[in-house]
């Protein structure tokens, strides 16, 4: 019966400096006593659990705050640059790592292209970028506390890689393998899942609790922000809107179906269009989405009609996320998102024509505010959640 006392008390503690941690990071500046006002646990606790968190260099004291009558209080700041998290958007043709301190601002950031690399060159490329960030993180008490890799594929709850199509992967056990070598904790995550994490914790989705992100790259990813949670499903494969089927008897899709949303709304159906109607890059070089929209802001009225096509059948499959999820905001991102432009009136028009009225309610469409950082800012800040609670638990068993 001891046991389970002393157990139970260790599990409110860890809960509790869990909270005091988490109320320093959201409000910092903060004083002891406001912080037991928010949270509603006794000044003696506050206290206790602050000097902890003192000590284990995770917050910092600041000087004197305003004072409402009576001595001026301390003020707690969270100490940002305790550590530091790797997060890393592995794309079909390129990967973006960045560097964040455990409040997700960027220090660093490293950015390689690609075609048609195998699993082992990917891997390759992938230690590299986080040797050349691991080197760039300024000195701290805790150094790299994380690295998180956002995935264009199936991701279960153990994080091994099921299937990423247009990666032509299956079954990779990316997670033992990078945290063998690094020996830091890793997080692989759908990179839809992550982008969207990323938004509501960074970007536009900050002030909505039912939020889509649509992942607009090679493929098409879909993360779900429902009642202010990441939802995963219940094996971790929510989301594959991607693979949805929009057109019966429609293309061969690199999944197995046919007719799937993502191959008439990406970054390679646009790349494909773009070659159908022989619009040729200079130099006999590969035709690229930067290429592309170098011509429609040169006012390419070719280009400009093939971004708009594919932002009509972006309309399409959001409109019928819509309707199943009845959002308060949707929001496009990743490479796509550039074209915001010249995609934005026709996924507009077909959802204001298409969508049922009552649906359309207090609904927001918006583009990313963080442009292409969505997913690599997403697994560094889940990598950082991590951190945070693993280190209060570690401390908490150890009582």
């Amino acid at each position: 019966m001891r046991a389970n006392k002393t157990w139970n008390q260790h599990v409110v503690k860890k809960e509790n400096k869990a909270l005091v941690l988490e109320t320093i990071s959201e409000h910092s500046p903060i004083s002891r006593a406001d912080i037991a006002n928010v949270t509603g646990l006794n000044k003696g606790t506050v206290s206790s659990l602050v000097n902890e968190l003192i000590e284990e260099q995770l917050i910092n004291e600041s000087g004197p705050g305003k004072s409402s009558g009576g001595r001026r209080p301390v003020m707690l700041l969270f100490n940002q640059f305790a550590g530091y998290s790797i997060g890393i958007d592995l794309g079909v043709n390129y990967l973006l790592g960045v560097l964040t301190d455990l409040k997700g601002n960027i220090c660093f950031e490293k950015r390689v292209k690609f075609n048609n690399l195998t699993y082992e060159e990917i891997l390759e490329e992938i230690c590299k970028i986080v040797d050349s960030l691991t080197t760039s993180a300024p000195e701290s008490p805790y150094g790299i506390v994380g690295i998180g890799v956002g995935v264009p594929g199936i991701v279960n709850k153990d994080s091994k890689i099921l299937l990423a199509p247009n990666l032509n992967w299956r079954n990779i056990e990316l997670k033992a393998v990078l945290e063998e070598k690094f020996n830091v904790p890793v997080v692989i995550e759908n990179e839809a899942n992550a982008g969207a994490y990323g938004e509501k914790k960074f970007g536009a989705g900050k002030d909505y609790h039912n939020v889509v992100y649509v992942s607009v790259g090679i493929g098409i990813g879909v993360g779900l922000i429902l009642n202010g949670k990441l939802y995963r499903g219940n094996n971790g494969f929510s989301g594959e809107f991607g693979h949805m089927t929009i057109e019966v008897d429609g293309a061969k899709c690199s999944c197995g179906n046919e007719g799937c949303w993502e191959l008439y709304a990406s970054e390679n159906t646009l790349l494909k269009n773009a070659a159908r109607a022989e619009i040729k890059a200079p130099q006999d070089e590969d035709l690229t989405l930067e290429y592309l929209m170098d011509l429609a802001e040169n006012g390419d009225a070719d280009t400009i009609n093939l971004f708009k096509d594919i932002g009509k059948y972006l309309g399409v499959g959001i409109n019928n996320i819509i309707n199943i999820f009845n959002p308060e905001q949707v929001i496009i991102g990743n490479r796509m998102a550039v074209a915001e432009a010249y995609m934005e009136d026709s996924l507009k028009n077909w959802i204001h024509e298409q969508a049922l009225w009552f649906s359309q309610k207090d609904l927001k469409i918006d583009f990313s505010q963080l442009s292409t950082h969505s997913t690599a800012l997403g697994v560094a800040a889940f990598s950082v959640q991590n951190f945070l609670k693993n280190s209060i638990h570690e401390e908490a068993q150890a009582l």
